[in-house]
């Protein structure tokens, strides 16, 4: 049963997470910029049998009763909140998922303590997005101009979504971004798009798989391309009629692949504490 639990990171922001799962290896999940931690709802019914499973709300996501000051609403800071949440759940290493802004995160980790990843699974992200400056000043006007974060999620929608979706995936994009507030949006916003990661990649040493929705216009799938021709040994998947967030548009094909990674991992005895 899928549970929630809150604790402040060391710059004294909450930092919360959705988990599931009572034994096995840990896996960390965390959600893109328009989504929040249920976004892996997915994932955390289908492996906790086998896994400790923790989806981290990350700060500014709308979900916390005390909004963030957006300052505080960085790479860094999303950073603090996974370090917060494994600390409270006593794990030192985890296999690490994450989907666009996830993955972005999951570049921080590993450029600041590689050693507390197992594996590393990125979907729909990219290690440096074109025209980033341009993509954020698009976005701030859009959502500035629809005036909520709903109204946005609804304009919005077209992109994230691969066509003839499901009336549960719009329900669940549109409500998981009308949480947020228009601050912390928009901070969360300058965070998402701006890194660049390309020199980090050839670094990178965990078992890796890079994975995409076909479908996807935000993240196309050539910079997942880019991502995987960087890291050595990385695998890359694109999951077929997918669009943005792969593991809720086709959690069954998307587990599948995730399994496969994390099978291979133990069978390498890379052992991952919990």
């Amino acid at each position: 049963m899928i549970q929630t639990l809150w604790t402040p990171a060391d710059d004294g922001i909450l930092a919360g997470a959705r988990y599931d799962g009572k034994s096995g290896p840990p896996i960390v999940f965390v959600h893109g910029v328009g989504s929040s931690a249920a976004i892996w709802d997915y994932q955390l019914e289908a492996l906790s049998a086998r896994h400790r499973c923790y989806a981290i709300e990350l700060r500014g996501n709308g979900s916390a009763q005390t909004e963030p000051p957006p300052a505080t609403v960085t790479r860094e800071g999303f950073v603090e909140d996974v370090l917060a949440v494994a600390k409270t759940v006593s794990i030192e290493r985890f296999h690490f998922v994450g989907c666009s802004l996830g993955g972005v995160v999951g570049f921080e980790l590993m450029r600041r303590m590689p050693e507390r990843i197992a594996s590393l699974t990125l979907v729909g992200s990219f290690a440096a997005y074109p025209n980033a400056d341009q993509q954020v000043a698009t976005i701030i006007a859009g959502v500035t101009e629809a005036g909520s974060l709903e109204a946005f999620a609804q304009a919005r929608i077209q992109k994230i979504l691969p066509p003839n979706s499901p009336q549960r995936r719009i329900d669940e994009t549109i409500a998981q971004m009308a949480q947020k507030s228009l601050p912390s949006y928009i901070a969360s916003t300058k965070a998402t798009w701006t890194g660049d990661y390309r020199a980090d990649l050839p670094a990178i040493d965990v078992p890796t798989l890079v994975m995409c929705g076909e479908l996807d216009p935000i993240a196309p799938v050539a910079l997942s391309h880019e991502i995987a021709s960087g890291i050595p040994g990385a695998l890359l998947t694109v999951i077929p009629h997918a669009g943005h967030v792969t593991n809720a548009d086709a959690p069954r094909a998307f587990n599948d692949a995730l399994v496969q990674i994390l099978v291979s991992v133990e069978k390498a005895g890379r052992a991952v504490r919990h």
